[in-house]
């Protein structure tokens, strides 16, 4: 997993570890993470500890989408199932090293662009609003970024801002208290996961502005459940990581059953999340 700072992932192992409870008798889990988003390297050195070990599969969801390719290659190499969820390997690098590894996760563009139509619900044409986008070295994040920027184009927004905060609290913190400073007409701030929304209404909260600007984000986790039934943040998405970890799971040993298969991606669910889905 990538880093276990975030509920997200925290919730995506707990998924993981209650699956294999269940099914004792047809699989070990081995069940790691590294500490930050930025931690690339920690995770190749994971992957590779898992391929000296000799593991059956591995289910992974890269910090990276370009620089975990060539170990998840040396992995498939070395005879073990790879499984690609949550955040899709970069289609381009796999091309170029002929390589297919099936990708089981969310359409992340779908979900960002419902989450930004409704906040594009509550504005109107030719009002200002910021986006805090992901790593950008990560394909879900620009995935929820063009979500966003689809729904905000068609409906006549105009983006004055977009800018990372590496899937970061504390980073979004800081983007959005420097974006309201600057453009202090914003109406609302679109953040590509919860963890970035956490910061950006503590930032607007600092700022005198909690009331007047909106805030959505992506995930669902449960320290953002309150603060969308009060309606401090109006909408996120729910891409259900536990699930997500199963799916992962059980699709890698369909692949261990069935060696001679050549795998294809599996598209997940994701859920809008607003204050009435929450009642």
């Amino acid at each position: 997993m990538k880093s276990l700072a975030n509920e997200f992932f925290k919730t995506m192992q707990d998924g993981a570890a209650r699956h294999q409870a269940q099914h004792p008798d047809q699989y070990e889990l081995v069940s790691t993470g590294i500490k930050d988003e930025q931690d690339v390297a920690h995770q190749i050195e994971l992957v590779e500890q898992m391929i000296a070990r000799h593991v059956s599969a591995i289910v992974l969801a890269p910090a990276d989408s370009k620089a975990l390719v060539a170990v998840a290659q040396r992995a498939q190499e070395a005879g073990i199932v790879v499984v690609n969820i949550d955040n899709r390997f970069d289609a381009a690098v796999l091309a170029e090293r002929h390589l297919t590894i099936p990708f089981v996760g969310p359409n992340n563009r779908t979900g960002a662009r419902a989450v930004g139509e409704v906040v594009a619900r509550r504005l109107k044409a030719g009002d200002p609003v910021a986006i805090v986008e992901g790593a950008p070295n990560a394909f879900n994040g620009i995935q929820r970024r063009d979500g966003f920027m689809d729904a905000v184009q068609a409906a006549g927004l105009r983006v004055v801002a977009s800018q990372t905060g590496q899937w970061e609290t504390a980073r979004a913190n800081q983007v959005v208290a420097a974006i309201v400073s600057e453009h202090p007409d914003v109406k609302a701030v679109l953040c590509a996961n919860d963890n970035m929304a956490l910061g950006a209404v503590a930032a607007l909260k600092a700022a005198g502005r909690a009331n007047d600007v909106l805030v959505a984000g992506f995930d669902n986790i449960s320290a953002v459940q309150q603060l969308v039934r009060d309606g401090q943040i109006i909408a996120t998405a729910d891409q259900h990581g536990d699930a997500l970890a199963v799916y992962g799971i059980e699709y890698a040993l369909e692949m261990l059953r069935h060696s001679t298969t050549t795998p294809a991606n599996r598209e997940t669910p994701v859920d809008l999340i607003t204050r009435e889905a929450l009642h």
